[in-house]
């Protein structure tokens, strides 16, 4: 759209004349004609007698002058004159100062992608932009006229800024502002000095017709407009008025995306903090396999800003990564513990207490037969490219990993919930993959509906001796159904006992109900994944299809019991929202973590050794031993233990848990490369988080330290994270 003032100004331009030197010397010479002729300058020469005297000749001189003066003729020329030199100063005035005109522009779309392109840059899914001649304008997009500009050239014109609006209700959100350099416009035709101001008038009626046509067109305007779709850009017909000289702050080379309004929501904690081993000895905590905290960092990064500090989660990004840890021996534990004790990259005055987990992967052709039901969340709000559409993607890459004897179902649920698909054995490939294709999106989201649908044929697929699981596949984005939280969460935790596992899948951001999704999965005896682009969905479900999918260790705890001798202080890096009280470790009917086949599980403690300088708490005056039997004290003082290590966990099926103990020394063995890559990871993740307990250590450190260790990075996934920490240095400086 165009700025009225702007309009106005054409107008004038349009109506002034180019300069005519022939024709001005042609004016001046019949103004001169018709003065002469007003004053009498041809009329014989006045009589001495008509004289009069002084005060009278100066009377009747004055009202000559004014006779004249006032006729018609001279005012008319007087008048053109007038009107030519001041609309010529005014548009000379207009193109040598007037700054650019800005625009706001709100963007549609929901995080995850970029708000803006550099020009000549469309972006790895986008094409190229045509040449103006040829190319038409895009759907859902407003353009102003004239001239014709779409709203992909207004964005790649100048770098956005992000702007904060408030809303009538008061809900914060933020626009992305672009500065539009308007091309030059031709000359305007030659006009004659006596055009009428109807022209003019006629001209600006114009103008504002077409102006009351784009408003209406506005997002908005029209009843029943559909949202824009991801990706969209409009004008913002109700926007807030940007001051444009504000705009020059923008580097001029350099586009910045926005965090767009959105409604997501991440389960997370404050960070785990220092505790004093005296006063609390004991540390439980429930195992993560879960990976979607990575994918949201990841996601966040890539389109240009960092992301918010509750969407990390340091163990979800640190057991991102495999790790080749020892895997158990023979026929006894499913996994197999390994700890390590090293100096903290980030405190010398501290150790690392670096736990690894590996679970037994065992053999392809021993895997029991896998039903599995697709539950697909077919709601209005996944009509976007990455979402349903990447998700039918990442589906059709894992039916094709599925062995002939494996089943398939598939329900969908918006307004209400169906089934899309009967089971289908995976040798059907065809069957599947069609009813996949089938899916498109519309409708509210009853989540509920579908889940209770799902698990139903799940259950009617079960049989002894196969594993059967329920992957649900949305945005999170429940509000049809069961709106109680903890009601549908009980309902998740009621089903498990029936042996069905619940997997979660997240696709697109925005609207990423990642506290929901979480919930769910921790519930179901399954894994929350996030799936932001095709290889991670081929990571997940193709390359990880055995860890994903089938479980080897159900409930598995870790708790761990820290010696007040030669630990002063301690601290859990990560794993806030797994928590759980001293009791719950030996309590079978507490839920925690599974562990699935092959997969590596990581935790790390930060310790301070007792005596070292980097103890954050003073002694207590009032503290001490005389309660704690001598021979006790005496056992601490002389051990050399650092922890006692103790693991719960239940083979699938089971009722009972089973315990494994370990001690640990200072001596136990140093960090090797993946011990460091995880602990760079780690670092990392509190950077993000604001690093309270990282001291001086900073960006480059954490880059530093994980391209050292990059190690046998067979997939690539470690050479990505060091290039997130790059990104995230490079954005940390603008923000």
């Amino acid at each position: 759209m165009t700025d009225p003032l702007d309009d106005l100004k054409r107008a004038f331009e349009r109506s002034t004349p180019e300069p005519d030197v022939e024709r001005r010397k042609a004016n001046l010479a019949r103004a001169q004609e018709l003065l002469d002729r007003v004053q009498g300058a041809e009329a014989e020469q006045r009589r001495t007698d008509d004289r009069t005297n002084t005060w009278a000749g100066i009377e009747q001189g004055v009202r000559h002058m004014l006779n004249a003066l006032t006729s018609r003729p001279v005012l008319a020329a007087a008048g053109v004159v007038a009107v030519v030199g001041l609309t010529a100063l005014l548009v000379t005035a207009t193109r040598n100062a007037a700054p650019p005109s800005s625009v706001v522009v709100a963007d549609a779309g929901v995080a995850p992608e970029l708000a803006v392109s550099p020009a000549g840059d469309p972006g790895p899914d986008r094409p190229a932009l045509a040449p103006a001649d040829e190319r038409q304008a895009e759907p859902g997009i407003v353009q102003a006229e004239p001239p014709a500009t779409s709203a992909r050239e207004v964005i790649g014109a100048r770098p956005a800024l992000r702007e904060a609006t408030v809303s009538a209700d008061g809900e914060a959100s933020e626009v992305v502002v672009t500065e539009v350099s308007r091309p030059p416009e031709a000359p305007a035709p030659p006009g004659r000095a006596e055009q009428s101001f109807n022209a003019t008038i006629a001209a600006l009626e114009r103008q504002r017709e077409s102006l009351r046509r784009q408003l209406e067109g506005l997002p908005g305007q029209g009843v029943g407009e559909a949202p824009p779709r991801e990706g969209e850009v409009r004008v913002a017909a109700n926007a807030l008025t940007v001051d444009r000289f504000s705009l020059l702050a923008a580097s001029p080379g350099e586009p910045r995306a926005s965090r767009v309004s959105n409604t997501e929501a991440f389960a997370n904690e404050d960070a785990s903090p220092v505790k004093v081993t005296s006063e609390e000895p004991v540390s439980t905590f429930s195992i993560d396999v879960d990976t979607a905290s990575y994918s949201v960092v990841r996601s966040s990064l890539t389109n240009g800003y960092l992301p918010a500090p509750e969407s990390v989660r340091i163990e979800e990004l640190v057991n991102y990564f495999p790790y080749a840890y020892p895997g158990p021996e023979g026929s006894g534990a499913p996994f197999r513990p390994t700890v390590t004790v090293s100096e903290t990259p980030w405190n010398p005055d501290t150790l690392l207490m670096h736990i690894g987990i590996q679970g037994r992967r065992p053999a392809t052709e021993d895997r029991p037969p896998l039903n599995l039901v697709f539950l697909v969340d077919t709601s209005g709000s996944m009509d976007q490219p990455n979402k349903l559409p990447l998700l039918v993607q990442s589906f059709r890459l894992m039916v094709g990993q599925l062995d002939p004897a494996d089943e398939v179902a598939i329900v969908a649920y918006a307004g209400s919930a169906g089934s899309v698909l009967d089971p289908t054995p995976a040798a059907d490939r065809g069957a599947i993959l069609t009813a996949l294709d089938r899916l498109d999106a519309g409708g509210s989201t009853a989540g509920a509906a579908g889940i209770q649908l799902a698990y139903r044929v799940a259950r009617d697929m079960a049989a002894e001796g196969e594993v059967t699981r329920v992957i649900l596949a949305t945005d999170g984005d429940f509000n049809v159904g069961i709106s109680d939280p903890e009601q549908l969460e009980g309902f998740i935790a009621r089903q498990r006992d029936s042996g069905v596992y619940l997997s979660v899948l997240g696709f697109g951001r925005g609207n990423l109900d990642d506290a929901t999704m979480q919930a769910l999965a921790q519930n179901g005896n399954g894994q929350a994944a996030t799936i932001d682009t095709l290889a991670e969905a081929r990571k997940v479900l193709v390359d990880q299809l055995v860890g994903t999918l089938f479980p080897i260790a159900n409930d598995v705890k870790i708790q761990v019991e820290f010696n007040p001798a030669t630990v002063a202080e301690y601290r859990l890096v990560g794993y806030e929202t797994r928590a759980l009280r001293r009791e719950d470790f030996n309590n079978d009917r507490v839920d925690a973590g599974e562990i699935g086949a092959g997969h590596a599980v990581t935790a790390i403690y930060e310790v301070t050794p007792v005596g070292s300088p980097a103890v954050l708490h003073d002694a207590l005056r009032y503290a001490g031993r005389a309660a704690e039997p001598p021979a006790v004290a005496e056992s601490r003082a002389g051990s050399r233990e650092l922890a006692f290590l103790r693991l719960r966990y239940k083979e699938p099926g089971e009722a009972t848990s089973e315990l494994i103990e370990l001690p640990i020394a200072r001596d136990m063995g140093g960090a090797g490369t993946d011990q460091r890559f995880a602990a760079a990871v780690a670092g990392f993740g509190q950077l993000l988080r604001d690093g309270a307990y990282t001291g001086d250590w900073n960006w480059s450190d954490a880059i530093a330290l994980a391209v050292a260790n990059t190690g046998d990075d067979r997939y690539g996934y470690r050479r990505e994270a060091v290039t997130l920490m790059r990104l995230a240095e490079s954005l940390a400086v603008t923000e």
